[in-house]
């Protein structure tokens, strides 16, 4: 049975997911909206440290609603968490240490945890996915994040038996890596973007973070601190994300990596293990080589988590999760 499907019967039976949120800003409130239009899921509680901005979200929710529900807004993630009118919780604060809070009050209250929180993943989300799979709950990323996103790809080529080479994610803006929030101030008003998240995009910190949450759920690892970043689209991407032996930059296979110019897509590189899946990749693919991309041209961010939701609550699945364990970090250099 589907999701849809599933979704569909706790719709006719009277029998929603419950959500709970924690953090009402730009990805809070997208999901929250879009959660309104899901059959078989409504929003039971929605925590931000601003109150307006939690009231804000929850008036935007019951006004696109079909079946208006009761929804609690308060400042207080701890009353939104231990709310009777809360099955699962996502943390959409993007703060680490406040989503290590969210996470133990979640343990505590036996209540599965959805990540728009990438910042918590890359520090001790090993030991949270270890602990949440000790409680017999989940714990997981959100779909329409890139890490997720490729890590769908990479699941979907292992499962086929492809060989994996590459995987990885477009670069959304333009790499500079002086930016600060104040040289970006002017263009995150004008975007509807905190200055300070706007310019961890653009200096390349959140691309850093996002591949080590990939590279940790998967093991690869960057081929070179910082990974490569070329530039190019599809069939420039599979020729330089190669070997140097074989005309391209790469020292090893079975790494991570960004690329300059397929924003807002995420991809792997894969190879056939014999001679005939490889004449019929190419043939399905239009092309002749020995390496193909797969490629998904979107992420929708927010917007997907409420499929995330639907696997932890009717399934028992996570989209992403730190399974190799802590193979990569993200530093800072002063």
């Amino acid at each position: 049975m589907t999701i849809y499907q599933q979704l569909n019967e706790r719709e006719l039976s009277g029998n929603p997911i419950r959500v709970g949120v924690i953090g009402a800003g730009q990805m809070g409130f997208g999901m929250i909206s879009q959660i309104a239009t899901i059959p078989g899921m409504t929003v039971g509680g929605i925590s931000d440290i601003r109150l307006e901005n939690a009231q804000k979200a929850k008036e935007a929710y019951l006004a696109a609603s079909a079946k208006p529900n009761s929804v609690l807004a308060s400042t207080s993630y701890r009353e939104v968490i231990n709310s009777p009118e809360v099955d699962v919780v996502v943390d959409a604060t993007g703060v680490p240490e406040v989503g290590a809070k969210i996470c133990m009050e979640c343990l505590l209250a036996k209540k599965h945890v959805v990540l728009l929180n990438v910042e918590i993943d890359i520090t001790i989300g090993t030991l949270m996915y270890n602990m949440f799979k000790s409680a017999g709950l989940v714990y997981s990323g959100s779909d329409g994040d890139e890490p997720a996103s490729t890590f769908e790809l990479y699941s979907f080529a292992k499962a086929m038996g492809f060989e994996v080479l590459v995987a990885g994610k477009g670069k959304n803006n333009k790499l500079r890596t002086n930016a600060n929030p104040d040289t970006v101030a002017e263009e995150a008003k004008a975007r509807g973007v905190a200055p300070h998240m706007l310019a961890s995009f653009a200096d390349g910190t959140k691309t850093m973070a996002e591949m080590t949450l990939l590279s940790n759920a998967c093991g690869f690892k960057a081929d070179i601190t910082g990974m490569h970043g070329v530039s190019g689209h599809l069939k420039e991407t599979v020729a330089q994300l190669r070997l140097k032996s074989e005309g391209g930059v790469l020292n090893s296979y079975g790494v991570v990596e960004y690329v300059d110019g397929l924003a807002p897509g995420v991809f792997v590189i894969v190879k056939g293990k014999s001679k005939g899946v490889i004449d019929q990749m190419n043939y399905m693919m239009k092309v002749e080589n020995d390496h193909q991309i797969l490629y998904r041209p979107y992420h929708l961010g927010s917007l997907e988590t409420p499929f995330t939701i639907a696997k932890a609550v009717l399934n028992h699945e996570f989209s992403i999760a730190p399974l190799a364990g802590p193979t990569s970090d993200t530093v800072c250099v002063a």
